[in-house]
């Protein structure tokens, strides 16, 4: 991921003056599919008196955005859904999967070349569920949060965009097992999404 990543980054700044881009103007839509890495800060909490960590996970992502004004739009996140080992004490216990769906508002930066940069805020909803562990039965609270976004489409056709954007989100889950609370698990990852993003 870090190696296709820092290849399409090279890519959008040597291609950044080659040629008009792709116009957003209100009315349109864009379709995209790709993949998106969802990697949680280091320190997730504490969870029965033990430090927690989150492993990260790949998954399929699709957006779709509306623009409500020239360069303005609306995107929903969507993905398949994400599994995650967790670990107490440095031992993994169980693991659990999840969808952080997330609704943002989007505003994309004209520019003279085909890299259309692009800055959005918003928020996220995440559910958990197939919760698995050792240690009995495990339970995670859905989580509601601030999610914000930053990245760029490389255009490479009139109405076709490669595009690169990094999120944050606010994700945090109480934790139960066999219906104690044993803790706040932190999440608040930060995920990289490589995407084909197509005008409609």
């Amino acid at each position: 991921m870090k190696t296709l990543v820092s290849a399409l980054a090279l890519g959008v700044a040597a291609a950044s003056f080659a040629a008009p881009a792709m116009a957003q103007s209100q009315g349109d839509w864009t379709f995209g599919v790709g993949v998106i890495n969802v990697n949680p800060k280091s320190d997730n909490g504490t969870l029965a008196g033990a430090a927690a960590t989150i492993d990260d996970n790949t998954q399929l992502s699709l957006t779709a955005e509306y623009f409500i004004r020239d360069n303005l739009g609306i995107e929903l996140l969507a993905a398949s859904p994400f599994e995650h080992d967790i670990a107490l004490g440095g031992s993994n216990i169980g693991s659990t999967k999840q969808l952080p769906p997330t609704l943002s508002l989007v505003y994309h930066i004209p520019t003279n070349g085909k890299v259309t940069p692009f800055v959005g805020v918003g928020v996220n909803y995440t559910t958990f569920f197939s919760e698995e562990s050792s240690l009995g039965t495990l339970d995670l609270d859905n989580s509601f949060g601030f999610a914000a976004t930053v990245g760029a489409d490389w255009q490479i056709s009139e109405r076709g965009a490669l595009r690169l954007n990094v999120r944050y989100m606010d994700i945090d889950t109480d934790a139960r097992l066999n219906g104690a609370p044993i803790g706040k698990a932190e999440i608040d990852p930060v995920t990289v999404g490589v995407s084909y993003v197509h005008r409609f």
